[in-house]
């Protein structure tokens, strides 16, 4: 049954006359994706990705990038955590196209030192790359993801790791299952948008897409479905939390070749979607930072699949208004 579509409402207030631009001064960072784009400590942080490649640092001050050191194994397919000057990588897959495996242990990048460390071990039973991950009152949550690479087993899974005491705890599942996508936090809520499960074992690798965005409340302890799906289902999709929106960007799908250049908002208080100006490249595998009032992005795939990978990376001044 083909998931009803709401149209969306009209361009999101203040963003008329406003596109994003590509950020184009040299040297560009090394193209990837599946990649994690993460802001600490004042820096851009492009990282993991297909392959063993150098961490690249961006600094907005100076408007110029450059290599750092490189994680100590193949790590992609992840959702960053920023904890301080740490960039936590829990969920992630390592290996190749379509048989990854994943990471059994969380792994640590310090801004301050530019060194990896391994973490706590993940339990082998609830291991999966591909999955949301968020920080809520000092806990992190493993939401969804897939435990065999490309190849099937997405799941509907929710877990919480309390760093303090190294203790994991198994919550409820999610309404949906899904992959390939980023969860976020609003109002002591997570929100699950965009995604797919991923089989390529019975060659659906990209139709199967989750147009239902799932809402987990913190104080309740349980899923919702909102009644709006999110307008242009896809996966691969970048997503970030700004004030009372939830902004999904990007993605792929099997409805397209090219990489998906939607930029589309939830306000969370009334459940209603917007469309924001289109990104200039469709990427996906990648993700949002927002920073001094913009909102950037960087790298990914330019097709659905693998290539081309990007080097490129684009901004948007957001209104005072969205923001709000």
């Amino acid at each position: 049954m083909k998931p009803l579509i709401i149209p969306l409402v009209a361009l999101a207030s203040g963003f008329a006359g406003l596109q994003w631009n590509t950020e184009s001064v040299p040297p560009v960072p090394h193209p990837r994706h599946e990649a994690a784009f993460a802001a600490a400590d004042g820096r851009f942080y492009l990282m993991g990705g297909r392959r063993i490649q150098p961490t690249d640092c961006f600094d907005p001050s100076t408007g110029l990038w450059k290599s750092i050191a490189k994680p100590p194994l193949e790590i992609h397919h992840f959702q960053p955590l920023v904890r301080g000057h740490e960039i936590w990588v829990i969920g992630a897959l390592t290996g190749k196209f379509p048989n990854e495996t994943p990471v059994p242990e969380i792994h640590i990048y310090d801004t301050r030192t530019d060194a990896w460390r391994k973490g706590p071990v993940i339990p082998e039973d609830r291991r999966r790359g591909g999955a949301g991950v968020v920080e809520h009152e000092g806990k992190i949550y493993l939401v969804c993801g897939i435990q065999r690479g490309h190849m099937g087993g997405f799941v509907p899974w929710l877990d919480c790791f309390d760093p303090a005491t190294g203790t994991w705890q198994k919550l409820a599942d999610a309404p949906h299952a899904r992959d390939h996508f980023q969860s976020v936090i609003v109002d002591g809520k997570i929100y699950n948008a965009g995604g797919r499960r991923t089989s390529h074992e019975t060659k659906e690798l990209m139709s199967l897409t989750v147009p239902e965005v799932d809402v987990y409340d913190m104080a309740s302890g349980a899923w919702s479905t909102l009644k709006e799906p999110i307008p242009t289902p896809r996966a691969g999709t970048s997503s970030i939390a700004i004030g009372n929106s939830v902004v999904v960007a990007g993605g792929e799908s099997a409805t397209q070749p090219l990489a998906h250049n939607e930029v589309e908002s939830l306000d969370t208080r009334t459940g209603a979607w917007s469309a924001l100006p289109p990104l200039q490249r469709g990427r996906h595998g990648s993700g949002l930072i927002f920073h001094d009032g913009k909102l950037f992005t960087a790298s990914g795939s330019g097709r659905r699949g693998g290539q081309p990978e990007l080097d490129s990376m684009e901004s948007i001044k957001l209104p005072d208004s969205f923001i709000k």
